[in-house]
């Protein structure tokens, strides 16, 4: 993974924007940039770039965008960027008709046709880039998911934001040989939201359905994981699939279903116990709370997974010395 950054803070002011504009440049398609701050231009800005993917966590002041038929002659990248919101409201034109995308929703741009974008506020958001190649796309499927509104509070649309939020947080835990396979998470969402909204899910290979359906499971475990009767059964009637199919999905993945959800609910447990606005709160209904029947099973769990008792555990992190050396992070 290629990682590059801009910090409008280290650049001389009259610099700002034309800086920003260059990394925008590598970002994305060639873009018009305009904005009424140019002058002290205020952003920052990552760009990540794995496998031919670029993801984008960007804060920036208000501005304009503009993908005009000069551009898209002098060069088309034939990419889909997908602009996300978490902050703020995009305002794009296209053909003369408006449309505008909130916090969490996912404006679908073809680089082939010409837009404009403009914001009114500052913008705090995520962008991405793929090639359509990688993309099942026929026929005119892109300029009906570019006149769409996509959601990513629900579905695969909140797994693809979800995913894209946690790797834009922290890229440091993440190897360069990891990149192909953080781009093949990446196209099996996007897939999977675009052929869920088409209605043409047939469209996608029999390897891709498998890895979205795991990746749809892995967060219902997570979301429910403090749940005491989240069990590999129940996870498996949750999404109307056999247990030995579930197994069967977690072989490759080198865990099980039942080590998942008891990392899941170490991990929630730690948290609890490193948190001071729960210093008050007794070991045993913390284990509770995360789905353990057993104080003494909790204990062994935690001792196995962290090399101290949550007890030892808490006393460190509340002193400040030691709660990062327990797991190693």
């Amino acid at each position: 993974m290629i990682e590059t950054v801009f910090r409008s803070e280290d650049v001389p002011a009259p610099d700002r924007f034309d800086r920003w504009r260059e990394l925008m440049r590598r970002c994305t398609v060639p873009l018009e940039l305009d904005s009424d701050s140019r002058e002290d231009f205020r952003a920052s800005q990552r760009l990540l770039e794995f496998d031919g993917i670029s993801v984008w966590p960007t804060s920036f002041q208000p501005v304009s965008f503009r993908r005009t038929p000069r551009l898209i002659r002098q060069e088309d990248p034939e990419q889909v960027n997908i602009s996300i919101p978490l902050r703020g409201t995009l305002f794009a034109t296209r053909g003369g008709h408006g449309a505008e995308y909130g916090p969490r929703t996912l404006c679908v741009v073809d680089s082939a046709r010409p837009i404009e974008v403009r914001t009114r506020s500052r913008q705090i958001g995520i962008g991405l880039d793929v090639p359509k190649a990688l993309l099942p796309l026929r026929g005119d499927a892109l300029d009906q998911l570019s006149r769409s509104t996509l959601s990513g509070r629900e579905g695969f649309g909140s797994l693809l934001v979800t995913f894209l939020t946690q790797l834009a947080r922290d890229t440091s835990v993440y190897r360069p040989s990891d990149g192909p396979r953080l781009a093949s998470i990446v196209v099996d969402l996007l897939s999977a939201l675009f052929t869920h909204h088409l209605g043409t899910g047939h469209d996608l290979g029999p390897e891709t359905r498998r890895r979205t359906l795991l990746l749809e499971i892995q967060a219902f475990i997570r979301r429910h994981a403090d749940d005491p009767d989240l069990t590999p059964a129940a996870v498996a009637a949750a999404h109307h699939i056999s247990a030995s199919h579930l197994h069967r999905l977690f072989r490759d993945e080198d865990t099980t279903v039942a080590a998942t959800i008891r990392r899941l609910r170490l991990e929630g447990a730690r948290r609890d116990l490193a948190d001071a606005a729960r210093h008050g709160a007794r070991v045993q209904d913390i284990a509770a709370r995360w789905g353990f029947g057993s104080h003494a099973s909790f204990t062994r769990a935690f001792r196995d997974a962290y090399g101290l008792s949550p007890r030892d555990y808490r006393h460190q992190a509340v002193d400040g010395s030691g709660a990062r050396g327990a797991d190693g992070t």
